[in-house]
């Protein structure tokens, strides 16, 4: 039984296509008939547009993607009012494509059915030439017609493009007008918002008000902190009472003798918080790691004895300062009074596998720069490790800054001219590091080009790490 009925569908569908699309005869002429399957396939495509429009692209399973196809769903069912007439437009343009596409078939049906019908005058030729003459004179009127024909098709079907293009251009400035249309309430609705927020503004102004006080209040408390800073600086000092050993008689102190003022509070004020040195100073524990007996030359408060004692390394610090001596002794680090050279001095050879020496050299009289790295240098071991800070003369910022800040400086030492000292008294594998960019303490130098600010404002202060020979 299904097999009958599959064969009656079969034999109605043979019967529909060749109504539509009738063979050709034997002797019929042949015609060159118009292949009008890209002009389908193109429909197919635009149809599958249009179908699409409105629809969401598919997006792999996962929670994010969900609520992203959601919100894709909802933003095209709020402009399925914009784009209406626009699908509309597209429907009638694929309506105007099937009609001419069927007009096509109609004409391509008119061709085969002219190409048999000629087949048939040509065979019957033989028979009644007459009858041919007659069939032949029918055929030039055909053509002829067809030539008429042909004119008038063109004529309507420019005139069909020239309303399709209006009917376009009319749906562009209908588009356009509503562009504006939204564009200017969009605007109109950010005026609202504006004064919705001055409004907004003056009602919380009493808030605003309770922030500043809040903000005040952190304020007192940051400038409470600093009181207490100051405050454990000075019972730092009472708790170090026990005097400490004089430098011998006539020694050259590693600076000039303090001027008569606190220059602990000096120190604290111009030279930064113990921690901000400490921080600072971070980038020499890897330096010293694995080192057994580490010398400070000018230990002051004793931040870098204490990033000793943090990495496990022994060290000890020397200060002309009985000041800062005490104070390291109150934190239980090892430290005395004594001048570096004469230190050094009393020091066996090769005894030290480690000296550090931060804001020191700058204090030194010029002449007397090389005995210290010279003293400095004899007394590590090979392979010890010297690391000497300064303050970078390269950078103009600290003329106008920092280094006449300290009545005790004597001259800046340029890198290069450190690096040779070192070298010339069997340091080597020197390494200079820039520090403290001097952009951080002043912002206006962003203004400057970058490679200007480099070359003259670079790091306000810089290191030279070696290794002895």
């Amino acid at each position: 039984m299904e097999s009958a009925e599959l064969i009656a569908i079969l034999n109605e569908v043979r019967d529909r296509v060749r109504a539509r699309y009738p063979e050709k005869r034997a002797g019929a002429v042949e015609v060159a008939l118009p292949d009008l399957t890209p002009l389908v396939h193109a429909r197919d495509a635009a149809l599958g547009k249009v179908a699409a429009i409105g629809t969401v692209n598919p997006r792999p399973g996962g929670v994010i993607n969900g609520l992203v196809q959601a919100w894709k769903r909802l933003v095209a069912r709020v402009l399925d009012w914009h784009v209406r007439e626009q699908v509309e437009f597209n429907r009638k343009t694929i309506a105007c494509v099937d009609a001419a596409i069927e007009s096509f078939n109609d004409f391509n049906r008119a061709l085969v059915a002219l190409g048999n019908r000629i087949g048939e005058i040509g065979g019957e030729l033989s028979v009644d030439r007459d009858r041919l003459r007659e069939e032949l004179n029918e055929s030039k009127d055909i053509r002829a017609h067809w030539a008429a024909w042909r004119v008038e098709w063109e004529q309507k079907l420019a005139q069909n493009e020239v309303q399709f293009l209006r009917s376009v251009a009319d749906l562009h400035a209908g588009f356009q007008h509503r562009a504006d249309l939204m564009e200017a309430n969009y605007r109109e609705q950010v005026r609202g918002q504006h004064r919705d927020f001055e409004g907004a503004l003056e009602r919380f102004s009493g808030e605003i008000q309770k922030r500043l006080w809040t903000d005040l209040e952190r304020i007192r408390l940051e400038y409470e902190r600093l009181i207490y800073a100051e405050l454990k600086t000075i019972r730092q000092r009472a708790q170090a009472a026990a005097p400490a050993s004089q430098a011998p008689a006539g020694s050259q102190a590693v600076k000039p003798a303090l001027p008569e003022f606190d220059y602990g509070h000096f120190a604290e004020r111009f030279r930064g918080t113990e921690e901000y040195v400490r921080a600072g100073q971070q980038i020499y524990r890897p330096v010293f790691v694995g080192c057994t007996d580490v010398l400070d030359i000018g230990c002051g408060r004793g931040e870098f004895l204490e990033l000793m004692r943090e990495a496990g390394v022994p060290a000890k610090g020397i200060d002309l300062g009985e000041e800062s001596v005490a104070i390291c002794r109150a934190k239980g680090l090892e430290a005395e009074v004594a001048d570096l050279f004469v230190y050094l001095e009393n020091l066996p050879e090769a005894s030290l596998d480690g000296v550090f020496c931060s804001q020191v050299v700058e204090h030194l009289e010029p002449e007397r720069l090389p005995a210290m790295v010279r003293l400095a240098a004899s007394r590590l071991r090979r392979g010890g490790v010297i690391a000497i800070e300064t303050p970078n003369p390269e950078c103009l910022a600290i003329f106008a800054t920092h280094f006449y800040l300290d009545p005790t400086h004597q001259r800046p030492v340029p890198h290069p001219l450190l690096v040779f000292y070192l070298e010339e008294y069997g340091v080597g594998q020197l390494e200079v590091r820039k520090l403290s960019p001097a952009i951080e303490s002043m912002p206006s130098l962003r203004s400057l080009p970058e490679d200007f600010r480099e070359a003259f404002f670079g790091g306000l202060d810089y290191a030279v790490v070696g290794k002895k020979l």
